[in-house]
């Protein structure tokens, strides 16, 4: 009824990967097959108690031959200070990393700063992730061939980057926060591709599709009270569960034709056209440049730092 499954019959023996906001939804189901086929899996999450309860689960459910490792990191994408501190233990930890998968995210929720001070959903959802991926990408390149699927939305096409006024201080719309954010993941995706071009190292963005997830969570608060149950009524017959959600994640993450693939958009397991601006390569490099200078490495240089060290912005942390 709803999107194709990932066939693919690859394995991931010896490989790490890493998988934002784990501890439920899309990114547990990922997570969970990951270590189903053989890799050492880092759930990097914000709660820690919900990551072990998420671990618990996923080991309960399978369980046989060949299966690989389950980690627990804590990673708060509203902080810079956490994600630093996540990104060198992994590195002190990890000597290789094969996979990252960035899933986490937030959706339409009431305005707010990360503990940074920007707009809570362009912050998590894209800056979070920026600072994350640029930190750990030194080991990622070293581990090549190596992948980073972005996890975004069809929310994109609403969206544009307002540089003017990035954190929407003048005013805010959550749902248009929520597609600029959207947005800025596929142009991530689009300039980290241009800019890993012949490393080994290939790019992914998505759309998972309307999926019954925990990022609903916020709905009440945003619009009325009874919306989220409103949604679950009405909605939640007609869209994919996690795992169902989870298809394109994986598809993107370990399936051998998208190997040779970098760069490109997907959604239920296949290409797509994503927006005219986020095809806009002049609005990717200005975003690069911009979101550069908000997580404070412009003296950085992800792309020629030894692989087997730990970065300088990670030194005194």
């Amino acid at each position: 009824m709803f999107s194709n499954k990932c066939k693919s019959k690859a394995r991931l023996d010896g490989k790490t990967a890493i998988v934002t906001g784990s501890n439920t939804g899309i990114g547990k189901v990922t997570a969970k097959e990951f270590y189903r086929l053989g890799a050492k899996v880092i759930l990097a999450c914000r709660d820690v108690k919900k990551a072990e309860q998420a671990v618990t689960e996923i080991k309960a459910e399978i369980q046989g031959d060949g299966l690989g490792q389950l980690i627990i990191e804590e990673l708060d994408l509203a902080s810079f200070a956490s994600i630093k501190r996540c990104a060198k233990s992994i590195l002190q930890k990890e000597t290789k990393i094969h996979l990252l998968v960035n899933n986490a995210g937030v959706m339409t929720c009431p305005k707010g700063k990360t503990q940074d001070g920007f707009e809570t959903q362009f912050g998590i959802n894209h800056l979070g992730h920026f600072l994350f991926t640029l930190l750990l990408l030194p080991r990622i390149r070293s581990s090549a061939p190596a992948r980073i699927v972005i996890v975004s939305s069809l929310a994109h096409v609403f969206g544009s980057i307002n540089f003017k006024d990035i954190n929407h201080e003048k005013s805010y719309s959550p749902s248009t926060a929520y597609s600029q954010s959207k947005l800025a993941n596929v142009l991530f995706s689009k300039e980290l591709s241009r800019k890993l071009e012949g490393t080994g190292v290939h790019v992914y963005s998505l759309h998972p599709g309307i999926v019954r997830t925990e990022l609903t969570r916020t709905l009440d608060q945003v619009y009325f009270p009874g919306m989220w149950f409103l949604g679950r009524i009405f909605l939640y017959p007609w869209v994919k569960n996690p795992k169902q959600g989870a298809q394109t994640t994986l598809y993107c993450s370990i399936d051998e034709k998208t190997e040779a693939e970098t760069g490109l958009y997907y959604s239920d397991c296949k290409v797509k056209e994503p927006s005219s601006l986020a095809r806009d390569p002049e609005l990717a490099k200005k975003l690069w440049e911009t979101s550069i200078e908000m997580v404070g490495l412009k003296d950085y240089d992800a792309f020629n730092c030894g692989g087997d060290v730990i970065p300088d912005p990670l030194k005194d942390v």
